[in-house]
């Protein structure tokens, strides 16, 4: 059966099966718009009774209208990570934690003021003790606020003035439960080990303006909106991850490209 005319129509005919027996070739095509008001009546009062003799056609309907909507996202994703991969794993301002030279790359898009982010931090810990051979980037993506981007822009700097003290730096503003203002950003920086004058003014430089607006423009092609983003491969997942989870994308990661060669 083939139903032309109004598309909204057309689809409910079409998910529902409203019409289980075959029907004879003169009847395969159904046009909506040239139907009479009365042929539309019935029409509707078929699909209505159908609906209310089978309830769970509804249910399977928005079941499968969300997978093929997830499938499309996961579609877009996989795409918009393939055209901007260089950006994605450029370093140059980036930290890089876990096994430089790891067979699987976790970025990581974060902000320190960033609830999920701190709760996601010690599983992010976690998938990286477990599996020894996954890198992870760093890309500073302050969005909460004018603190958020003082301490982005001071974590940027840290780790090109010394990035062995970057992780501990790392740990601890994550592990901060406190309001972390500009002063308490800069107080921990202190007591990690960075001179704080040399930090502040390598932050404030047009230098690392630049670097941070790169990371937002990247995040904007990726369609990250959010704190934390994680991409595994070309999957991007929105919002805190369990360690399990981590390492079972980096598992994927390593099974795909493993069957494409």
């Amino acid at each position: 059966m083939r139903l032309t005319g109004s598309p909204t129509v057309a689809a409910a005919a079409l998910a529902l099966g409203l019409v289980a027996a075959p029907l004879p070739a003169k009847a395969q095509l159904l046009d909506y718009d040239a139907m009479s008001s009365e042929e539309r009546a019935a029409f509707g009062n078929a699909v209505r009774a159908y609906l209310m003799d089978n309830p769970e056609v509804i249910a399977e309907v928005i079941e499968r209208l969300q997978e093929t909507r997830e499938a499309d996202e996961r579609a877009r994703d996989s795409a918009a990570v393939s055209q901007y991969l260089g950006a994605l794993y450029d370093t140059e301002y980036a930290y890089v934690g876990g096994n430089p030279d790891g067979d699987v790359t976790i970025v990581e898009f974060l902000d320190y003021r960033c609830g999920f982010c701190k709760r996601a931090h010690p599983e992010v810990i976690t998938a990286l003790e477990e599996d020894p051979d996954i890198r992870l980037i760093v890309k500073e993506f302050p969005i909460l606020g004018p603190d958020s981007v003082v301490a982005g822009r001071m974590a940027m700097a840290a780790n090109r003035i010394d990035p062995e003290l970057y992780a501990t730096l790392n740990d601890e503003l994550m592990s901060f439960q406190g309001d972390l203002t500009e002063t308490m950003a800069y107080r921990i920086a202190g007591v990690v080990g960075y001179d704080i004058a040399d930090l502040k003014a390598l932050a404030g430089s047009e230098e690392i303006e630049a670097q941070i607006e790169r990371n937002y423009m990247l995040a904007e092609a990726l369609g990250i909106r959010g704190t934390p983003t994680f991409i595994v491969g070309t999957e991007i997942v929105r919002g805190a991850v369990a360690a399990n989870e981590l390492l079972a994308m980096a598992a994927r990661q390593r099974e795909e490209h493993a069957a494409a060669n």
